[in-house]
């Protein structure tokens, strides 16, 4: 088992707290985003950790860490930045995004789902948006949960009928070596032929991982929800950061 670390944006919400550090490299408790991660996944058995950097790469230094860095990072975005550690698709492979915390027990979770593309999924989410006025609810990045399996993943879904579950997405993602092999084989060929809007991207190099997990869902291959409890949070706003630093969810 490996885990991939995506580290390479600005985080430009963040504003002057971002400024000379990459976005992962912010400190909660005494503690940088990425090093709780790092952790986290040595603490349940994974070792292979590679983090794709891009802004302020020269400040994410952790001994025993593989990197591969984003060269485009100014210029593309999240499903770019994964796409670029492509090498670490060959095994089973968790991938996290860099500005969310979580507890332990989320990846032990993660790591129990034995299908090919799994995504961590919160049916209780809400209550994580109460008061973030700089990241309002319909930011949400949801999946529509049909039938146990994911039919649709992008901002703000708003609408379910009676047999769907809206849900959140939350940053963590597992791939088996065939999912791995599928999410690849699509990649490659989107890159070498797509031309044109990419869901809900302006661009296919501007695609973010919810994109091209629309595209496989397309595409006729199963993405499926691992339904996730524990504490979480994504840290995009100063806000985010002040809230959870008040609540001491993570101390």
């Amino acid at each position: 088992m490996r885990a991939i670390i995506l580290a390479a944006g600005k985080g430009s919400r963040l504003e002057e707290l971002t400024k000379n550090i990459s976005k992962g490299m912010l400190k909660l408790f005494g503690k940088t985003l990425i090093e709780r991660q790092i952790e986290i996944y040595q603490k349940c058995g994974i070792d292979d950790i590679t983090i794709v950097t891009g802004y302020k790469s020269e400040m994410i230094n952790f001994s025993g860490i593989n990197y591969v860095k984003n060269q485009d990072y100014a210029t593309t975005n999240m499903n770019e930045s994964l796409f670029c550690a492509s090498e670490k698709l060959s095994d089973s492979v968790i991938i996290s995004y860099t500005d969310i915390v979580f507890e332990q027990k989320m990846i032990e979770q993660m790591l129990q789902f034995s299908g090919d593309i799994g995504v961590a999924v919160s049916l209780n989410w809400k209550k994580n948006y109460d008061g973030r006025t700089l990241h309002p609810l319909s930011e949400a990045e949801n999946v529509l949960i049909e039938n146990d399996k994911i039919i649709q993943i992008k901002k703000n879904i708003s609408e379910a009928s009676s047999d769907q579950k809206i849900g959140e997405f939350l940053g963590v993602m597992k791939l088996s070596n065939e999912g791995g092999k599928i999410l690849l084989q699509k990649y490659l060929e989107l890159k070498e032929n797509h031309t044109e809007t990419f869901h809900m991207a302006k661009s296919f190099k501007d695609a973010y991982i919810t994109d091209m997990l629309q595209e496989i869902i397309d595409s006729g291959y199963d993405v499926s929800p691992v339904v996730v409890d524990g504490n979480w949070y994504e840290i995009d706003t100063p806000q985010d950061l002040e809230e959870v630093e008040r609540s001491s969810m993570f101390n």
